[in-house]
């Protein structure tokens, strides 16, 4: 298991100059190898999907989900961390930034090549996914499209969180790490891997029995408004 390896990667006690170095550390390193395992799940399901085994890909897909869903759950440890005492433990983390996550950065380009594999896989078969969603809930390519969207949920989540945290810590309209904005984080929450599945919810409210398609029911004509006096900004213009 290596673990002699594994314990021996974080500052040693003679080291540190705040005691909580160890919680950021644990947490962080903790998050890498979860996003490893996830990574790993990933790449597996995107072969597995070219080899039309969706099935087998959505397994392994619940897997990479929990996994990030086990290191937003962890970010719950840094609301225990002082935001002052996290200016001193700041001293000692140079210029690292959570865009340079190595586990981050391999997670962005295996779900970049995931979408693609899912893209080509409904190209391929003609399939028409706002009607997997109406009429066929019991299929393995809706199980597949479900499993996506949990894992692009999930990412923003950790997002959610990990930009709560960040705030917590370092308050708005400062700088991080990298010297990025924090404003940052905020933006990239809305993120979407794969639109295309968020877009089919869309399509399904719209067609569906109160969406724009369909007739509006007749409703009662409005009761007459009380009259009532003019706000003072309308005086004004009077």
């Amino acid at each position: 298991m290596r673990t002699d390896t594994l314990l021996s990667l974080q500052r040693r006690p003679e080291e540190v100059i705040h005691r909580d170095e160890l919680l950021f550390q644990v947490v962080h390193q903790s998050t890498e190898l979860w996003l490893k395992l996830a990574c790993q799940e990933l790449t597996d399901s995107t072969r597995l999907i070219g080899e039309g085994s969706f099935d087998t890909a959505v397994r392994l897909l619940e897997r990479a989900r929990l996994g990030v869903r086990l290191a937003t759950d962890q970010l719950e440890m840094m609301r225990r961390l002082s935001p002052w005492d996290f200016q001193t433990i700041r001293t000692v983390l140079g210029h690292g930034s959570g865009f340079e996550s190595p586990g981050w950065a391999a997670a962005r380009r295996a779900t970049a090549l995931l979408g693609e594999a899912f893209d080509r896989a409904v190209e391929e078969r003609g399939i028409d996914l706002a009607e997997v969603y109406r009429t066929q809930p019991d299929t393995p390519v809706h199980r597949l499209a479900e499993a996506l969207i949990g894992w692009d949920e999930g990412i923003s989540l950790w997002r959610v969180e990990h930009c709560k945290m960040a705030l917590r810590l370092l308050g708005e309209d400062v700088l991080g790490t990298k010297g990025i904005p924090i404003g940052v984080l905020t933006k990239l929450i809305g993120h979407q891997f794969f639109p295309r599945l968020w877009l089919v919810r869309t399509e399904l409210t719209r067609t569906g029995p109160m969406g724009d398609a369909a007739p509006a029911a007749p409703t009662a004509p409005p009761a007459a408004p009380c009259p009532a006096a003019p706000l003072p900004e309308e005086k004004d213009r009077k």
